[in-house]
């Protein structure tokens, strides 16, 4: 078994912190359920601060490089828009999923005006066209009725799970989000956490 998923967004958005919680989850199934298998993670594009595009590779399974090929990757989940297109026309494997947060958040090539941002409709239709499923929702709005905006990743995290491709329970991937996180935030992205599960569902009937 190989699964492989990327979580793109820019500096700022916590991309690195969801792809984190995805892999201590898979680590905790393979120990909880007696199975076999590596977890990988790496981040590409170094590019930590605020407004630069962060890519951070999850593989999990028979695995043993922390990047994932390019056309081989099972779900892009997109924290910002344009970087989920970025990555997802290199990486996204044919049959895989792109899950977009559709507020976007400049990139710093943009900011400076080196390229255009490209409308929404148009980054799905690109994204569709690669034999993908696209669901794209505002987790930005979720995050603020969880009580932050800095619980994107996590609203994200919810459609991930939502989604049913991840390789392991709810129930661990929940215990993965409770145990990276301060106990005074907890209870805040549990809620971001089910808002993106429901919005996950609802948003496939209008999914490219």
């Amino acid at each position: 078994m190989e699964y492989n998923m990327i979580v793109a967004g820019v500096g700022g958005q916590g991309s690195i912190l969801a792809s984190h919680i995805i892999a201590e989850a898979a680590i905790n199934d393979i120990v909880q359920n007696g199975g076999q298998g590596n977890v990988r993670v790496g981040e590409t594009f170094g590019a930590a601060q605020r407004g630069g595009a962060v890519a951070s590779h999850v593989k999990i399974g028979d695995i043993y490089g922390p990047l994932v090929r390019k056309g081989h990757a099972d779900l892009v989940l997109a924290l910002e828009p344009l970087e989920g297109l970025r990555i997802g026309a290199d990486y996204l494997a044919p049959g895989g999923i792109a899950i977009l947060n559709t507020v976007p958040e400049s990139p710093v090539d943009v900011k400076v005006g080196a390229v255009d941002y490209p409308a929404l409709a148009s980054i799905c239709a690109a994204l569709s066209s690669l034999d993908a499923k696209v669901v794209a929702f505002d987790a930005g709005r979720l995050a603020l009725k969880a009580g932050s905006a800095k619980c994107v990743n996590v609203v994200m995290l919810g459609a991930a799970c939502a989604s049913g491709v991840l390789p392991f329970s709810e129930q661990i991937l929940v215990e993965a989000v409770k145990n990276r996180l301060p106990d005074q935030v907890v209870e805040l992205n549990l809620q971001a956490f089910a808002l993106g599960k429901e919005a996950y569902v609802q948003a496939l009937s209008s999914a490219w």
